[in-house]
């Protein structure tokens, strides 16, 4: 006999899901005493992709007193990560450990890393249910007031009132998309990924202090990219494609009489990505219950106008794979969301500065996301254009003419840009962001000529120039590898800027 499940007629916040976003929500506000309860639809562990995180993630975990859980599951831990964008030039690589060792992060398996948060929230003292789906939301007006939920294991449905929501229910959205009807699909995005894991792949860079790092390859023919990602079960290896390219690729094997399985789709797009190709020369795929199995996902990167509401926040916008965005989106915005409530809960700010606040945060986390996205896909599709067509310029000004929405601060602000801006902003991006170099290049030429935004005028060579101006690029649009925590809460928007100090979670004023 199943046993009755105990869900609270009503809470303080209701939390919608269990992944990373709503855990580090729960876990946030029930660290402060806040009663929280999290319904979530599926049985954890449960199966989902996006393995290999940023550095900045140990950072967020510490905060909540999570991160020796993780650095004693088994993950493999990840270094840095390699990405060639051009099939011409040699591939870059971000150095997570350069300057400290033990900023390194890890390739999870989801399932695994998801359900640590998950029962980390409930020991954080947040009320967890799993299996039981939020199929509505009632509403007073614009403020969400209580939410229908029905169990797998019971009969009828449920009730439960609350005073704030947070809506951490992903690709679901129930918030966003069945109410709102606020989310969006960047056309630019539509890609439909496809990918497996491999046991007995080599490894990036054997011998040497990047060995086993994930590497990421755009594929010879432009049409997408390739992921290499080692787990302590195998390895990740996935292939993205525009969907209509996909939909071609695969109509075109089919009436040539090839094999237009995703598996067969899937094998002949590894053939674009010789790198990654060469290192699974000795791997054999892991059968799935016997079978050779690819899985498949689309429309995976989105985002919403809106972020918050009077007492309502939505968390975890969804990121793309290339970055490894989608997790560190999900607990940042989780964090925003927590500290956001917390100020308006406890009336150190009205409810509609902590609305603002929160909009905006996560819309510039989103929007920095989004532009270093579009640039790398610039570089995949178009892999004869070259990173060094400006290496000429003797002065920086073009560059922070093109710039101007970053260091006016626009970006941060959340206000709007131009598509004249944004064009002119991803198109220098694009040609300087991603400029090959080694760490102990970059770090040399720092020792020489010190803060790269100061220093382009001395480089004089177009090899450092360029380096420099990478490097000048990537600190404006604070995309480091040592962008940490401290930076996500130093970043000011809208007046304010998070209060993480344990006890008095919040907003404080600028």
């Amino acid at each position: 006999m199943v046993e009755p499940i105990l869900v609270p007629a009503s809470t303080t916040v209701l939390v919608i899901g269990g992944g990373p976003g709503g855990s580090y929500t729960a876990a946030v506000l029930a660290r402060e005493g806040v009663e929280v309860l999290l319904l979530e639809a599926d049985k954890f562990p449960r199966y989902h992709i996006g393995e290999s995180q940023l550095a900045s993630l140990r950072h967020f975990l510490r905060f909540i007193d999570l991160e020796k859980d993780f650095e004693d599951h088994g993950f493999t831990k990840k270094l840095g990560a390699a990405f060639k964008l051009n099939r011409f030039k040699r591939e870059g690589y971000t150095d997570f450990v350069f300057d400290d060792p033990k900023n390194y992060s890890w390739n999870t398996v989801r399932s695994e890393a998801d359900e640590l948060m998950l029962r980390h929230a409930a020991k954080c003292g947040a009320q967890v249910i799993e299996e039981t789906r939020v199929t509505d939301i009632e509403w007073d007006g614009d403020r969400p007031i209580a939410a229908t939920w029905k169990n797998k294991n019971t009969e009828g449905p449920g009730r439960v009132t609350f005073d704030y929501l947070v809506d951490a229910s992903g690709r679901a959205g129930i918030t966003s998309v069945k109410y709102l009807k606020n989310r969006h699909y960047n056309p630019e995005f539509k890609n439909i990924a496809f990918w497996t894991y491999w046991n007995g792949g080599a490894q990036y860079k054997p011998g040497t202090p990047r060995a086993g790092s994930p590497f990421f390859e755009a594929l010879s023919d432009e049409s997408g990219w390739a992921w290499f990602i080692p787990l302590h079960i195998g390895t990740s290896v996935g292939v993205v494609m525009k969907q209509d390219k996909s939909d071609a690729k695969r109509a075109a094997a089919k009436e040539a009489g090839e094999d237009s399985s995703l598996y067969g789709h899937y094998m002949r797009a590894l053939e674009c990505a010789p790198n990654v190709k060469a290192m699974l020369s000795e791997a054999q795929i892991i059968e799935k219950d016997g079978k050779l199995s690819v899985n498949t996902a689309s429309d995976y990167s989105y985002h919403a106008d809106s972020y918050a509401g009077p007492h309502y926040r939505l968390v975890g916008d969804a990121g793309d794979p290339y970055l490894s965005s989608g997790v560190h989106l999900a607990i940042s915005s989780g964090l925003s969301a927590a500290a956001s409530i917390c100020a308006s809960m406890r009336g150190d700010f009205p409810e509609q500065d902590a609305i603002r606040f929160h909009n905006a945060k996560v819309d510039t986390s989103y929007t920095r996301f989004v532009l270093i996205i579009r640039s790398v896909y610039e570089h995949i599709r178009s892999q004869e254009a070259t990173t060094l067509s400006a290496a000429d310029e003797d002065n920086f000004d073009r560059a922070f003419a093109q710039f101007r929405p970053v260091i006016q601060g626009h970006i941060d602000s959340g206000t709007q840009m131009s598509e004249t801006d944004r064009a002119r902003l991803i198109e220098f991006y694009s040609r300087h962001a991603f400029e090959p170099s080694s760490p102990e290049e970059r770090h040399d030429l720092i020792e020489k000529f010190g803060d790269p935004l100061q220093s382009l005028k001395s480089s004089d060579d177009a090899q450092s120039t360029a380096i420099l101006r990478s490097m000048a690029v990537r600190k404006l649009l604070s995309v480091d590898e040592t962008n940490h925590i401290d930076n996500y809460v130093a970043d000011a928007v809208e007046g304010f800027r998070l209060r993480v100090q344990r006890g008095s979670i919040g907003l404080e004023r600028v």
